[in-house]
């Protein structure tokens, strides 16, 4: 499994999370960030288009070569210097209140130690900084959770530790974040691809 997680996964990842509905959460995910930007779990690259013009400069942690590799070709046609500056988003090699704002898209289902991660978010986020977010989780109906806790172990042995039922909303609010902008809801799709498509995308800010 650690060759199909390493090797396979990240090319499985770049084309499945490159449709245009997902464009357009990564283009709503993206806007309004603005100055010093960290991304978490940056994987090949697919937020890099839709960046503003604000983006000074852009950080990112990705502890997959095989990702980071992939992103070349965006990371060269990116706006904005690229920098990969970690591994580990729960161990972040970063002074506190250093980034104006923290962007993760599909990552905090994937982090082994997610409170760690979304506490460091905090941690290095300036004050009024803002973390936007877009991720897939448990879902408010009770049958689909029930699927998706059911479908958990599969899912973090095919699709590299990818967690199905986790409480984003609520995770990120334990990290002390404040979520001020939240969006719920299904990708458009037949109903048994439900538990794998109930997504998040918000905004929350550090006090």
């Amino acid at each position: 499994m650690g060759l199909w997680s390493d090797r396979v996964v990240p090319h499985l990842v770049d084309r499945a999370l490159s449709t245009p509905e997902v464009r357009a959460l990564r283009d709503a995910a993206c806007a309004g960030l603005a100055g010093r930007v960290l991304e978490i779990g940056a994987g090949s690259g697919l937020n890099l288009s839709h960046l503003p013009p604000a983006v000074t400069r852009l950080d990112v942690v990705e502890p997959s070569d095989v990702a980071w590799r992939l992103s070349a070709g965006r990371r060269a046609a990116a706006g904005v210097a690229v920098d990969r500056v970690g591994l580990d988003g729960a161990s972040l090699e970063a002074d506190a209140a250093s980034y104006d704002a923290v962007l993760s898209t599909f990552t905090l289902c994937t982090i082994p130690d997610v409170a760690a991660a979304l506490s460091e978010v905090r941690r290095v986020l300036c004050p009024g900084g803002s973390f936007h977010f877009v991720e897939h989780g448990r879902a408010p109906d009770a049958r689909v959770a029930a699927w998706q806790r059911r479908l958990d172990p599969v899912q973090r042995a095919v699709c590299g530790g990818c967690h199905l039922s986790r409480d984003v909303p609520g995770l990120v609010g334990s990290a002390g974040l404040d979520v001020v902008e939240l969006r719920t809801e299904y990708l458009p799709g037949p109903a048994v691809s439900r538990p794998w498509t109930h997504g998040f995308a918000g905004r929350a800010v550090a006090g």
